[in-house]
Order: structure tokens, then sequence, then C-alpha cells
């Protein structure tokens, strides 16, 4: 350990030198942590065994509005029309209204509301749903892997401005053992 006590001229200077060493130190011994701890962790990640559970539906039968989105394909034709080779990138947009009726963003917009505003005189006025919360419909969008975004965010625009709360999204399940 160095002391300093002074210059040439009598002049006293604080130190500014930063001792390193027990940075260094600490670093080192972190560094060793992480080296053992990842790949324990990463080992008993890949061994663990999700189960796999049967779904139930649920008793308030909450009515939720189903849409699909895709486009059309490279010739121009609709998901279930003849010769159908998959959505495309650049494709028209396309909208299902509950998985089978395909609509425009005007007719979704107004089959939405008329849907919602049924729904909501069925349960006695905005208040009943309000007071119950998993009550209200939500909308679920299923999108095809090739609908460009554009499309996706315009249904939820559409939906949001009939005034559904919530938009969730459904994809497939994989398997988590598989």
């Amino acid at each position: 350990m160095a002391i300093s006590v002074g210059g040439a001229g009598g002049e006293v200077k604080p130190m500014s030198d930063i001792n390193t060493t027990p940075l260094v130190d600490v670093m080192l011994v972190l560094l060793i942590i992480f080296l053992i701890a990842v790949p324990v962790a990463i080992q008993s990640i890949e061994k663990l065994k999700m189960p796999i559970m049967e779904s139930s539906e649920s008793k308030d039968k909450v009515e939720n509005l189903l849409l699909t989105v895709s486009t059309s394909d490279a010739g121009g034709r609709s998901a279930g029309d003849p010769g159908y080779e998959g959505a495309s990138r650049g494709g028209e947009c396309r909208i299902y209204f509950n998985n089978i009726t395909p609509v425009n963003a005007e007719e979704l917009r107004d089959l939405a509301f008329k849907r919602l505003d049924a729904i909501v005189k069925r349960a006695g006025g905005p208040e009943a749903l309000i007071a119950n919360p998993e009550r209200v419909p939500q909308v679920h969008i299923r999108g095809d892997v090739n609908a460009p975004w554009r499309c996706i965010a315009g249904a939820i625009y559409n939906v949001q401005i009939s005034g559904y709360p919530t938009v969730g999204f459904i994809s497939t399940p994989v398997d988590p053992n598989g």
C-alpha cells in the first residue's frame, strides 16, 4: 500500500487513483457463480414436464366475438374458394365474422356494434355488465401467420370503435411434452 505525502513544492494534492483490485475480485467471483449456475438452471428447465389439462366451458356463457383474419392468395382467391393456395402477404385483407361470414371494415363495425348492443340489452343495460366484468364479451382474433399486421390492426380498430373493450388473440396450442 502506498501513500502520497506531497510534491516537491510542499503542495499537498489529493490522490485521484482508484484502487480497482476489489472491483476485479468481485467481478471474477460473480463470473464464477454465473458459470456454475447457468448450466444447472438450463438442465432443470429442459426436464420440466407440463400437465395436459382438458378445458371446460365456463358456466357464465359469455358471448365472445370470434374473428378470423387472413388475406387473399396470389391469385386473389379467398379461403374456402376452389384453388386457394394460402394467405399472401401482399393480398387483400379478409375478415370472417364469427369465423364464417366474410365482411369488410364497415360491415364489421356495424355487425359488431349490433351484436354488442343486443348483448347489453339482454343483460339489463350497461350497469349490469359493469357490475359483473366477467360477463363483458371479448373479441378473439385468429390471425393467419402470413396475414400482415395492417389487416389485424384494422380488425382491432373496427371492433374497438364498435365498443368492445377487450381484444385477445387465439393461437394453436403447442404440446409442451411433444
